[in-house]
């Protein structure tokens, strides 16, 4: 389907992620003993093993694999899409005596003679919420009963333990099920609200807004999390702390729970914490949640929101914006910053509009991406678990939302020029009182951020070339087996890296960062100096690509003159000897 969704499950194969499923065990495809319909691992091994269910709808036989090891929603996913059911109905499965079977991963196989017969049934809407009044009381008092209860540990200890998190995200869940399921069967009503870990905070496999991630990497961004939960105790050291607010810094040498880490240090250096009363647990929540919602996609994934991230609480530091924007436009910087590329898909809006993705139709081909990261990250922060915004008052949070929005739509690319003219149009007369000046400045800042790989060291800044080339290279693979217009830089037989960069630093980044300069001179030895000397090193790498290409061209039409201009051998009379 064109869909970002389904454009998101292309993509789960990269960097950390793909050493994580590795571990998936490889097995063959019959062992001796096993029952009918099983396949791979020996189940006496303790390993997982693959189950073959048969079964009919109507009369087209079907067949279902699935491992003994998935959720039960994973395999009714699998039975529903063979009948393609729409989400609300109900599937009941039957076996030879007409005896209705759960649909679990404890599904005992069959063989295609003794098939299990689906069925589907309709629907029935309830006439108002689904929830009745006598529920609805009794998931409100507990409600307010866990809020009393949290108020007064909060007061004794000064923290919200990790048990009381499980408990509200159960209710929380529970409530969110029973609001959106609309006949209350009891395959309807079905959820796993045991739990994994108290490091999750929300329910499941789902993010608080209800966008079900896959399974695995729902386990990696976990394992990651409590990771990060054991850094609690760590002191970063003063000369990291430095270090972080250099333009520099190394962005390849963290893992993804230390770079969560850092994320949390630049809110507590910058007192955003103490000034908006965040409390740490609701902030290491959102930052999990922020995780767990960038996709394993070859740029546009988690180390490139901590790389934007980094440089945007770099150039704060660095230019003084604290004295130039109030908390609440500093706030707004770096948290638009990690938001910025929220659940990107990897392939632009360029792809989106042509295929008529569900995004592109959703936003009305206007800055599909960048709508659908400012989305994505509100719906974070509607969650009460992950809501770093919970303490703002009603007019500070109209004016978070409004600034975060534009300063993400800033980003789109085909925005560009007008963006940057705008804010030339105003260095003569930049007023610093005028809030429509400040607005330009800080969506000047983001855009300045997104794009600053070529202001890094060059060790730092070029495996992100190499990174953003497999990108592009991906989505002109898809464009051209789906007959959509491809463009040129992202095409994989017309460009090269030097010809990638040398044109994007001249015409884009350059003038990008010249336009900042003028308001922030500080800015052009630490930013303007690497960006300039990127430029002469790829410039310099297209020139010798180019005469290594005329060399070869030169070579092959000399062993091409030397071929047509080789005489005949003379032909051998008879009587005489070749020699």
């Amino acid at each position: 389907p064109r869909s970002e969704r389904g454009r998101s499950f292309k993509l789960s194969y990269y960097n950390e992620y793909k050493s994580y499923l590795s571990m998936t065990l490889e097995t063959p495809d019959f062992y001796p003993g096993l029952p009918p319909g099983v396949k791979g691992m020996d189940t006496q091994k303790g390993g997982p093993y693959l189950k073959t269910v048969y079964f009919k709808i109507g009369d087209i036989n079907e067949q279902a694999e699935f491992w003994s090891d998935a959720s039960s929603e994973e395999v009714k996913e699998c039975f529903r899409s063979a009948t393609e059911a729409e989400p609300s109905d109900i599937l009941k499965l039957y076996n030879d005596c007409n005896s209705l079977i759960n649909i679990s991963p404890k599904i005992v196989p069959n063989t295609p003679d003794t098939r299990y017969v689906l069925k589907v049934v309709g629907a029935k809407k309830c006439p108002d919420s689904g929830i009745t009044p006598e529920i609805n009381n009794t998931l409100l008092s507990i409600e307010k009963r866990l809020l009393a209860l949290e108020k007064k540990i909060l007061l004794n200890s000064g923290d919200t333990p990790p048990a009381l998190w499980d408990m509200r995200a159960k209710v929380e869940g529970l409530r969110e099920k029973l609001e959106s399921v609309e006949h209350l069967s009891w395959m309807g009503l079905y959820k796993n609200i045991n739990g994994t870990s108290s490091s999750s905070k929300l329910n499941g496999g789902l993010h608080c807004c209800g966008t079900k991630k896959s399974k695995e990497k729902h386990q990696y961004s976990q394992q990651v999390f409590e990771k990060f939960e054991r850094l609690r105790s760590v002191e970063l050291t003063e000369a990291t702390r430095e270090l972080l607010k250099k333009p520099s810094f190394d962005i390849w040498q963290w893992e993804d729970s230390e770079m969560l880490y850092l994320l949390q240090q630049m809110f507590v250096d910058l007192k955003l914490v103490e000034r908006f009363y965040i409390e740490l647990p609701v902030l290491q929540a959102f930052l999990y949640q922020v995780h767990l919602n960038y996709n394993y996609t070859p740029y546009h994934n988690f180390r490139h929101c901590f790389c934007v991230t980094q440089m945007m609480y770099g150039l704060i530091w660095l230019c003084n914006a604290q004295e130039y924007l109030d908390d609440i436009e500093v706030l707004i910087l770096l948290v638009a910053a990690i938001c910025h590329d929220l659940d990107h898909p990897g392939y632009n809006n360029s792809y989106q509009v042509n295929a008529k993705t569900e995004l592109a139709m959703r936003y009305n081909d206007i800055s599909p991406l960048e709508n659908h990261h400012a989305s994505v990250a509100f719906e974070i922060l509607s969650c009460s678990n992950s809501n770093i915004l919970k303490h703002l008052s009603p007019e500070d949070h109209k004016r978070f939302r409004a600034g975060m929005i534009k300063c993400i739509l800033a980003t789109d690319m085909a925005r560009h020029n007008e963006i940057v003219s705008a804010f030339k149009a105003v260095h003569g007369n930049y007023d610093n009182n005028n809030p429509d000046h400040r607005l330009l400045m800080m969506m000047i800042f983001l855009k300045v951020a997104d794009i600053s790989n070529e202001a890094r060291p060059m060790d730092v800044s070029e495996p992100w070339v190499e990174c953003l080339l497999q990108e592009f290279f991906m989505q002109s693979d898809m464009e051209k087996l789906e007959g959509l217009p491809v463009a040129p830089f992202m095409d994989r037989e017309k460009v090269t890296k030097p010809s990638a960069q040398v044109g994007f630093i001249k015409f884009v980044l350059i003038p990008l960062y010249e336009s900042l300069a003028t308001l922030f001179p500080v800015i052009r030895e630490p930013i303007l100096g690497p960006v300039n000397r990127a430029y002469e090193y790829y410039s310099e790498m297209a020139k010798k690509m180019a005469e290594n290409k005329e060399e070869v061209k030169l070579k092959q039409e000399g062993r091409r003159i030397s071929v047509e201009t080789k005489p005949e051998p003379k032909k051998l009379e008879k009587g005489e000897d070749e020699t």
